[in-house]
C-alpha cells in the first residue's frame, strides 16, 4: 500500500512539471552574462564618474539592478561597445585631446633658449 502512495505522488508531480507546455527561452537570453563594477573596471579603464556620465548621455551601455544593492552591466553590450570604440579609433573618428601648451604653464615655466 505504501508503494501505491509513492507512485501516485510521482505521477501527480510529473503532471505539474509537464515541459511540453513551457516555451524555451532563446539561446541568447538563456546565457546572458553580466559583470559587476569591479569586473567592468578591469575591462574599461575609465573612472566611475566618466562611465556614469557616458551612460547618462547614451554613449555607454546602461547598468541595471539585479537587487536593491547589486548593479550589473550586460557583458555582451560592453564588449560590443569596446569593439565599436576600437573601430572608431582606428578610423580616426574619435578626436584626441589637444596637447597642453607648455609655454602657457604658470609653474615650472619652460626656459627660453640661451643665446650666446
Amino acid at each position: 500500500m505504501n508503494r501505491d502512495v509513492r507512485t501516485s505522488k510521482t505521477s501527480s508531480n510529473s503532471e505539474h512539471c509537464d515541459t511540453s507546455e513551457r516555451q524555451p527561452l532563446p539561446v541568447s537570453a538563456q546565457y546572458r552574462r553580466t559583470v559587476r563594477r569591479s569586473e567592468l573596471r578591469q575591462m574599461v579603464p575609465l573612472a566611475d564618474t566618466t562611465i556614469y556620465e557616458m551612460e547618462r548621455r547614451g554613449d555607454f551601455p546602461r547598468r541595471f539592478n539585479l537587487t536593491a544593492r547589486c548593479v550589473v552591466w550586460d557583458l555582451a553590450e560592453v564588449e560590443t561597445w569596446l569593439a565599436e570604440r576600437r573601430l572608431a579609433s582606428e578610423q580616426a573618428q574619435i578626436k584626441r585631446a589637444p596637447s597642453p601648451g607648455v609655454r602657457q604653464r604658470k609653474t615650472r615655466p619652460v626656459r627660453s633658449p640661451v643665446s650666446s
